[in-house]
């Protein structure tokens, strides 16, 4: 919440008193700096919105400091205070960053109507801040795009949790942007100019895991033929994200632990003990607490690396942001490719609604530049898209639309929903949408199919009575 704070700056302790006096009258809350030395220091820690600033000071005059405090990161707005007759000089302190002036001596209302003016200035730049951001976030974050409740939800996290330093464990399915998510969190710390260095966890041998993660000196194993930094060392004072934490072997959850624990490890085949400050965060499509049930992940990492979760929604649970990342990827690979398509039609966009999608965005997306690069025409149609995504129920088998990039358990998982959901679609379409009668159909308790409904997010058929 903006709070409307002055700085006084003057080495005179009356001027300082006079200008107090007006301002504590109308509840602004008000610092005095004697000389420009101590402004600059005040303005550090106690971040006041206006200053007010004499130009004729001993030591470090007006001009000086008000260089010195247009060269801080997010200055205040500062408003020249100078003697009668001294306008010139005032102007060319504007010309050098000064908001306004007021000449000496002023009346009791000039200054008022100023402080006002700078205030109201800062209340309409916070809330045109507060707008960009919230309309920016109409469509999604970044590379993110959503507008569903649940990417809001997780837009909100990403906001919160950026600006901190504690771990994060990013969970969803694969191709749901998990990598993105981390991007955004990165981005918003305080460690956005230092290195983001990505790991994928399960893309490297188990053999090699450790000298990636770590480093490795020379002749530490074999064809080690020179020293080799790891991805904590080049990560150091930025963030690592380690992709897929939940298919790293016990071993070297032992020690990754060790560095959350005391941010030192040693390179392969070293023995000076290295230290760092990194940023951990993590990503899997497995569930973590099943895997600490079945010992193959250890219960203290799993606690280190989670202080904060974020789950990303599988894109058939979020079915409503399917035509705003669909006309982004349009237009997105119709300029790469140097393609004059400008919409997908209405059949076209239902076919990429209804479909289940289980390789989640990452599919849609390529499911989107191939049909632009085979389409011919300027709107995307049915006859540009699959066989699978137009008619994904003519298949005699389920599992060939099964994404086999996914592991055994969230193949099962979308197998398990896919079928639940046609089943209780056919059921209501049946009994006109009445949830009653679907449910005697069933053989369900009413309640449980209405939490079916919302779980599955099924939205065919008229209108659920």
């Amino acid at each position: 919440m903006f709070k409307p704070s002055v700085l006084i700056v003057d080495d005179e302790k009356a001027a300082r008193y006079g200008m107090k006096k007006i301002l504590l009258k109308d509840n602004y809350v008000v610092h005095e700096a004697k000389d420009g030395a101590d402004a600059l220091h005040m303005i550090k820690t106690l971040r006041p919105s206006l200053v007010l600033l004499d130009i004729n000071m001993p030591h470090l005059d007006g001009m000086k400091t008000l260089e010195m405090i247009n060269a801080l990161n997010n200055p205040p707005l500062v408003v020249i205070v100078t003697a009668y007759g001294s306008e010139k000089i005032a102007v060319e302190a504007m010309k050098k960053g000064a908001y306004d002036y007021i000449a000496k001596p002023y009346e009791i209302d000039e200054l008022r109507i100023i402080a006002k003016n700078v205030f109201d200035r800062l209340i309409l730049q916070e809330e045109n801040a507060r707008l960009r951001m919230e309309i920016g976030r109409l469509e999604g974050m970044g590379e993110l795009i959503g507008q569903s409740d649940v990417m809001k939800e997780v837009f909100d996290k990403i906001e919160k949790v950026g600006t901190t330093d504690v771990t994060v464990l990013i969970q969803g399915e694969s191709g749901c942007g998990k990598e993105l998510v981390a991007r955004e969190i990165h981005k918003r710390s305080k460690r956005r100019n230092e290195p983001l260095i990505i790991m994928n966890c399960a893309a490297v041998p188990e053999t090699l895991i450790e000298s990636e993660l770590f480093g490795h000196e020379k002749g530490a194993f074999t064809g080690a033929a020179e020293r080799r930094l790891g991805k904590f060392e080049l990560a150091n004072k930025g963030t690592i994200f380690l992709d897929e934490i939940g298919d790293m072997s016990i071993s070297t959850q032992s020690k990754l632990l060790r560095v959350l624990q005391e941010q030192k490890f040693e390179r392969l085949g070293g023995i000076e003990t290295l230290t760092v400050d990194v940023r951990i965060i993590s990503a899997t499509h497995r569930d973590l607490e099943e895997e600490i049930e079945e010992n193959r992940f250890r219960e203290d990492l799993y606690y280190r690396i989670k202080v904060v979760s974020i789950k990303l929604p599988p894109l058939r649970h979020r079915k409503e942001d399917i035509p705003l990342l669909a006309n982004r990827f349009l237009h997105h690979f119709s300029e790469k490719h140097q393609k004059q398509i400008e919409s997908i039609s209405h059949e076209a966009m239902k076919c990429l609604v209804s479909y289940d999608w289980p390789g989640n965005v990452r599919q849609l997306k390529n499911t989107i530049e191939s049909a632009v690069v085979l389409s011919n025409n300027v709107i995307l149609d049915t006859a540009d898209l699959t066989e699978e995504i137009k008619h994904p129920g003519n298949n005699a088998l389920p599992f060939k639309h099964v994404d086999y990039n996914l592991s055994f358990r969230d193949a099962k998982k979308v197998l398990i929903e896919n079928f639940e959901r046609d089943f209780i679609q056919k059921k209501l379409e049946e009994c006109d949408g009445n949830i009653s009668r679907a449910a005697e159909a069933l053989d369900m308790h009413r309640q449980n199919l209405q939490q079916k409904i919302r779980e599955l997010r099924i939205t065919k058929g008229k209108e659920l009575l």
